[in-house]
């Protein structure tokens, strides 16, 4: 799902895609593959959609191994006259229950350096909690 929309207060124009994210950890490598196709479309310098892919690998990741469904990807590029940002935010059901997945365990060396390696590769990032417990991690890179 697009929309290109103007922004009349900053002089601007952003686009926005939606990405449904199917509650499968085999699901993050597809999701990121539509991602890639669409930021290369956007004409992204290479190092800067290495990075944008990595952030959307781990907040989906997040998302899937953490999280309650359903899940979304938003890809948003707005651009003004000084500068790009690619908005990336992953918005799901809200935190699973303690214990629901059983590699959160298992596998403790693989896990937890997500939001470390979001935060290290974005100018800003957050989390918004929403209504019935939604939640929607976000971050913004600046496009040159």
């Amino acid at each position: 799902m697009a929309d290109q929309l103007t922004m009349p207060w900053t002089g601007g124009a952003y686009v926005d895609h939606h990405f449904p994210v199917p509650h499968l950890h085999e699901a993050v490598a597809g999701v990121r593959r539509r991602a890639h196709a669409l930021l290369a479309d956007w004409g992204l310098a290479a190092e800067t959609l290495e990075d944008a892919l990595l952030v959307v690998s781990e907040l989906i990741t997040n998302a899937v191994l953490h999280a309650l469904p359903p899940a979304v990807l938003r890809l948003r590029w707005s651009e003004t006259k000084e500068c790009g940002t690619l908005h990336i935010a992953v918005t799901d059901g809200g935190p699973a229950p303690r214990g629901a997945d059983p590699t959160e365990e298992a596998e403790p060396d693989e896990h937890g350096r997500g939001l470390g390696i979001v935060t290290a590769l974005s100018a800003r990032h957050g989390t918004a909690p929403g209504h019935g417990g939604i939640v929607t991690r976000w971050a913004e890179l600046p496009v040159g």
